[in-house]
């Protein structure tokens, strides 16, 4: 098994170099011709940082698993996107690193969808960092306006203890938010331990908050994307939707849906 994975491995390699653009040639100098397209193993392997000893016996499949700084290096000399570095990295029997939090970029297609939605299905998008990065008029109108100053402004785990909550949820399912909300911030911050926002999050909410201390005490990890709430809409009263959260692996982005239950 671990063979086949290192000759998938090797093979993949080999596809990435060949599709890659080969240096221009210096103006006056004497062209040099490439028996075959793409770059060359010494080139990507400089490039990488590595031998192209080792860079031969990887494409060969004939050298040890790598280490995650080598798959990084040769990610990053190869150009690989982020879907493609994680394949790299699965092919090498690694797991894939997360992702970055704090991308706050929106694919265009996304906000079309948004946009297409306003009327008819609430739906916000937050990234690593737990911040609402976009949302559509139909999630405005539901959840009201964002809170207008303050550092943490956008933070859904922030929302979960101020009085919008308990506008929107009522007081019920504004305790089960607030915690889901911390369960799911002790996630973030499991992700990623080095983040001074989430950090100075858990700190200002444990210094302000006795619910947010009590909830966090109790240790909890949170992996709920799916369940029913029952919201207050401010024209047309109490309202039941299945909130659906979906992961865009590329941009690190959560989005959520309001789909309204008859």
């Amino acid at each position: 098994m671990q063979t086949r994975i290192r000759a998938d491995f090797g093979a993949y390699l080999r596809y990435r170099r060949a599709t890659m653009k080969a240096p221009e040639q210096p103006v006056g100098s004497r062209a040099s011709r490439r028996r075959v397209p793409g770059l060359r193993r010494q080139e990507l392997a400089e490039a990488a940082g590595i031998s192209v000893e080792y860079y031969t016996r990887l494409e060969q499949g004939r050298a040890p698993r790598p280490s995650r700084e080598i798959l990084s290096s040769l990610a990053r000399a190869s150009g690989m996107t982020g879907a493609e570095r994680d394949h790299l990295f699965r092919l090498a029997g690694e797991v894939p690193p997360e992702p970055m939090a704090g991308d706050s970029a929106n694919r265009p297609g996304l906000l079309r969808m948004l946009h297409h939605l306003d009327d008819t299905v609430p739906v916000t998008v937050h990234d690593g960092r737990l911040d609402v990065v976009a949302r559509n008029a139909a999630a405005a109108e539901l959840l009201g306006p964002l809170p207008g100053a303050g550092r943490f402004r956008r933070n859904i785990v922030h929302h979960g203890f101020n009085a919008v909550a308990r506008r929107v949820l009522g007081d019920e399912g504004a305790h089960h938010y607030a915690r889901w909300a911390t369960a799911e911030l002790r996630a973030a911050m499991g992700r990623y331990p080095d983040d001074d926002y989430l950090r100075s999050l858990q700190v200002e909410l444990a210094a302000t908050s006795a619910g947010f201390r009590s909830h966090w005490e109790r240790g909890e990890v949170t992996a709920a994307r799916s369940g029913v709430k029952r919201l207050h809409h401010p024209t047309r009263g109490r309202l039941n939707f299945q909130s659906e959260i979906l992961h865009d692996t590329e941009s690190n982005h959560w989005v959520v849906i309001y789909a309204p239950i008859a």
